[in-house]
Parts: structure tokens; sequence; C-alpha cells
């Protein structure tokens, strides 16, 4: 019990995500009155009515290699929920869901939103788990689900819950170092990516916003916020890093195969957005700046690349996608000397 509780605590300093749920893991694989073969944690990802299983992380003891899928596979690609009967009974019911033949699995629920359980701590033992663990773990989850809700009511903005200024610079460092990843390594093959994808950034900004709180009220101009919140989620990959930097100021961080990939999706948007009658308000446009990742480049670095090419897009007519690298290249803006220009990804 001691130990328990004292891995406990250790979960309760952790503020990077992966951190946390590697620790999640752990815990329950090592502090548990029944051998465990192995403790995975699972998000749901993908469209509703087909929906996948993406494994963050899992432990297999101590002297095991951690197994994981990429964040950026393509969901299609992944296992089928409906392939686990116990996955799928614990997302439907959002109770704890056990085998009762071996292996013997238990998989608990978790609801990071009112009624919907898209996470799964997914456990295999050769003997089912007695009362007393299953109550353990039940304690261990719901701790680990308050953790979670904290990181998420630091790092995302209030009104659009996209993610905040805040958590940008930790998931822009993250984004590098995954490109040091060797495709090798990875253990999927059928999962893999294309060998020069990479990481894009992009800025978006709401044309003309100050018109619609000035014309509209606050109140309107936050209800325009927030769907182009929606818009932006239902337009990007489960595994795309989405912001609100303020104002009217929108950041997307994703990964892509090419530039022309990158561009199709934040195109995709800009129509999506164009097309859509909001309230009140009816049409409006968005200005958007981009630009890829480059040799040990910085969040600052890569902001103001994207920065410039939305500035200019909204200098020479608005309602566009404007690429830094592709304005470069055709003399529209002036690379600072202390640029460089290889865009080799990392």
């Amino acid at each position: 019990m001691k130990r328990l509780v004292k891995g406990l605590v250790g979960m309760s300093s952790l503020r990077d995500r992966d951190a946390l749920d590697n620790a999640l893991v752990q815990l329950v694989g090592e502090h548990s009155d029944t051998g465990m073969e192995a403790v995975r944690l699972v998000r749901i990802v993908g469209e509703t009515i087909d929906p996948r299983c993406l494994t963050l992380t899992t432990w297999g003891g101590q002297s095991a290699v951690r197994e994981q899928d990429m964040v950026w596979a393509d969901w299609s690609l992944l296992p089928r929920l409906d392939a686990y009967p116990n996955r799928l009974a614990a997302v439907v019911q959002r109770t704890i869901s056990c085998s009762n033949h071996a292996p013997f699995t238990a998989v608990f629920p978790i609801e990071q939103a009112p009624g919907v359980a898209n996470l799964l701590v997914e456990i295999v033992s050769p003997q089912p788990l007695s009362a007393s663990a299953l109550a353990t773990v039940e304690s261990a989850v719901e701790n680990y689900k308050n953790l979670l809700g904290m990181l998420d009511y630091g790092e995302k903005d209030a009104l659009t819950e996209l993610l905040n200024r805040k958590s940008f610079d930790g998931a822009f460092f993250k984004a590098a170092e995954t490109e040091h990843l060797k495709l090798e390594e990875i253990e999927h093959e059928r999962r893999t990516v294309a060998r020069d994808a990479g990481h894009w950034l992009a800025v978006l900004d709401i044309d003309f916003f100050k018109r619609v709180n000035d014309n509209f009220g606050h109140l309107i101009g936050d209800e325009v916020l927030l769907l182009m919140a929606r818009l932006m989620r239902s337009n990007f990959r489960f595994h795309d890093q989405l912001y609100r930097f303020g104002g009217e100021e929108f950041v997307i961080l994703m990964r892509c195969p090419n530039a022309h990939d990158a561009h199709i999706a934040l195109e995709r948007l800009r129509t999506r957005v164009e097309s859509h009658t909001f309230p009140q308000v009816g049409h409006i446009t968005v200005s958007i700046g981009s630009t890829c990742l480059q040799k040990n480049d910085t969040p600052g670095a890569a902001f103001g690349r994207a920065d410039k090419a939305v500035y200019y897009a909204k200098e020479h007519g608005r309602n566009q996608i404007c690429s830094y690298e592709e304005l470069v290249q055709s003399g529209a803006l002036e690379q600072p000397k202390s640029e460089s220009m290889d865009v080799d990804l990392f």
C-alpha cells in the first residue's frame, strides 16, 4: 500500500501527458495483488461510425519493450474497436468490462467529456482480477482522470477549449523530437508514414473580425469563435494540434506527408469557413499563413514565418492561404539573412 500511495503522489507531480500516461500503466502493472501480463492505455479515435483503437502506451513488465502506436498513424489502418468485445462494452456501457475466460482482460473506461469514454485502460492477466485489485485500479484510473482534468484546465482556452498559447512550446519541441525517430524502428510496418513526412505550422486569422464585434456585440463574436473552433476540429485529424492564441488568431500544428497535402488540409478549412453561415453574422472568411518546420527550428522562429505569411495574405486580398517558403522563393517576401533556407526536416 505504501508503494501504491508513493506512486500516486509521483503521478500528481507530472505535468507532461506522455509521462502521465506511462506512469499510469506502470503504476497499475506494478502495484497489484494479481500478476499482470500487460497494461495498455488506449485512445478511441476515428469516425464515430467506425471507431479505431490507438495504443498510447503499454506496460509489459520492467524488462519489456514499451509498445505504442505512432500518434500520426492513419486511423483507418488501426484495429477496429468492435474487434475487441470488452473494449467495446466498456465504451458503450461506460463501466468496467471483464472477460470470463483466459486470457482474462479487464477494461476501465475514462470519460474525458460527459457521456464519452474515449480512453481505456486494458489489463491482461493470467487470472481474473480480484475485487480488491479492481478497486485499486479503479482508484488509480480516477486519479489519472482528475490529473488530466487539471492539465486541460491549464492548457486549454476557456472559451473554445482548443489548446492555449501556454501549451504550444512543449508540443512544438515534441514535434521536433519525433522527426529524429528512425522509420525502421517503428514496429508496426503497416502503420509507417511517408519518409518525407514532417510538421507544418499555420497561423489563421479571421478577416475583419473587429467588424463582427462592433456590429453584433462581443457575445456574437464569441459564438463565431466557438463555431470556428468546431469547424477546425472537424477539419483536422485527431493528432493535429489546434490552438487559440488570443482574439481571432488560431494556430495549427500538423503532420503531413508533404507541402501539397498540408495546403490541401488548410484549403479545405478555408472553403468550409467561407461557405458556412454564422448565425446573425452570415459569412466570414479567414486568411492563413503556413511554414514547414526547419532543422533546429524554434517556436518563435516558426511562428514568425507563418505570421509573416498570414500578414501578406491579409495585405493582398484576404481569404487565402500563403506559404512562407513559396513567398520567399517567388521574391514576394525577403528572407532575413539570419534565416536558413535549408528546409530539410530535422
